[in-house]
């Protein structure tokens, strides 16, 4: 049994391939996106393009999107958040993290990836990066010439901070 590559742990035969093949539609925008994965990871660019909002689509996107795929080795898809996108809506949001491989390299694509519900269908429509997450300190910045917090008593600069 070959295992989808969309993550679900499911058979490909019963989750992300009939949607593919167009023997079923996908009924959510979940759903959506991870057959959009899967026809990434399977060269499967028509799919890509026929599920891509009808007045975003254009034939350059068609084949930068494929030159750009098939460069790549995908290794994983994470949904890290869906906000609607059920049977019942009409839109919805999925923010996913998809890992690939260019060239030996591992990289992360990080999207907040919008799809609509026309004719009951769903449409991938757009996509933005998410904003980007400020970190903040919760302890004292420790100083190169501070005492090291080991407890050592060596100076930071020539102790855990070398």
């Amino acid at each position: 049994m070959e295992l989808c590559p969309c993550g679900s742990e499911k058979a490909y035969a019963d989750c992300c391939q009939p949607l593919i093949t167009g023997e079923r539609a996908a009924e959510t925008a979940e759903a959506l996106m991870r057959s959009r994965y899967t026809a990434h990871a399977k060269r499967e660019f028509d799919y890509i393009f026929d599920t891509t909002y009808p007045d975003s689509r254009q034939e350059e996107d068609r084949k930068g999107t494929a030159a750009w795929s098939r460069k790549l080795d995908w290794q994983r898809l994470e949904i890290r958040d869906v906000a609607a996108g059920g049977a019942d809506d009409t839109t919805g949001t999925v923010t996913f993290l998809a890992r690939y491989r260019k060239n030996g390299k591992a990289f992360d694509h990080h999207e907040i990836a919008e799809f609509v519900k026309e004719d009951d269908r769903w449409y991938f429509k757009d996509g933005q990066p998410p904003a980007p997450v400020q970190v903040v300190r919760t302890g004292p910045k420790v100083g190169r010439n501070d005492p090291c917090s080991c407890g050592s008593g060596k100076k930071y600069k020539k102790c855990c901070g070398a």
